[in-house]
């Protein structure tokens, strides 16, 4: 992993922290895992569909169809899960084609996640950028220990990450201050392209033990938040 500056080197100017959402602070593959795989089974796929092999699907779906014309999440969700059935040559009932807005809501934060928000929320201002729709999100933030002093997502900017518009909108609510910005996510594409495109100082949280295969060079890496927030803290 080739790194940008040190997060040592940057950490006493860290004035405000921002976080991608689901992958991140929400653990979106085991809320979504099990979500597809509940709808497999009440279309009597279980047996024929692996459950993983459905994920892996939906997860080149989202982007494509995130792509395309500015849609509101919930839209995509439901997108991608129609074309995930005609992929596997699925019929699914009427009640089953928004089964993922419906159950996003209820997806956890990852056990580190609020113990992690707490610490931080002392010494920093803390947001989020998600690609999300505000209603979805203010579901989300009930799981959530801390309130957040600014949210932007992807109804707010009209568009997905990868794409600028979030980040430079984060960037706006830190130009007035002395201190920098520090993106914390789990996604390379997503969030630690545009981070590097955009000069700002990133920290990929490596939950799922990925390799950076990608121009997407953070300034530091770590297999969870706490482990982020304990090297922050002590820097």
């Amino acid at each position: 992993m080739t790194s940008m500056t040190p997060l040592k080197d940057i950490a006493d100017r860290i004035a405000v922290i921002t976080f991608d959402c689901y992958g991140t602070l929400m653990d979106w593959n085991a809320g979504i895992r099990g979500e597809l795989t509940h709808v497999l089974e009440s279309c009597d796929a279980g047996g024929r569909v692996d459950p993983a092999e459905a994920v892996a699907e939906y997860h080149r779906l989202e982007p494509v169809i995130q792509s395309a014309a500015y849609r509101p999440y919930r839209q995509v969700l439901d997108a991608a899960l129609a074309q995930l059935a005609d992929h596997f040559g699925l019929e699914f009932r009427s009640e089953q084609r928004g089964a993922l807005s419906a159950a996003l809501p209820s997806w956890p934060p990852f056990a580190d996640t609020n113990p992690a928000l707490l610490r931080l929320k002392v010494a920093h201002r803390l947001g989020v950028l998600s690609n999300i729709d505000r209603d979805l999100f203010a579901q989300t933030a009930r799981h959530l220990a801390v309130d957040f002093d600014f949210v932007v997502t992807a109804e707010d900017v009209r568009a997905y990450k990868p794409g600028h518009a979030h980040f430079l909108r984060a960037l706006a609510q830190v130009k007035d201050d002395r201190g920098c910005l520090l993106h914390v996510a789990q996604s390379l594409y997503l969030d630690g392209v545009p981070c590097r495109q955009l000069g700002i100082p990133w920290v990929w949280i490596n939950r799922l033990g990925e390799e950076n295969r990608l121009a997407a060079d953070p300034i530091a890496e770590f297999p969870d938040l706490m482990q982020f927030t304990d090297a922050l803290l002590g820097a």
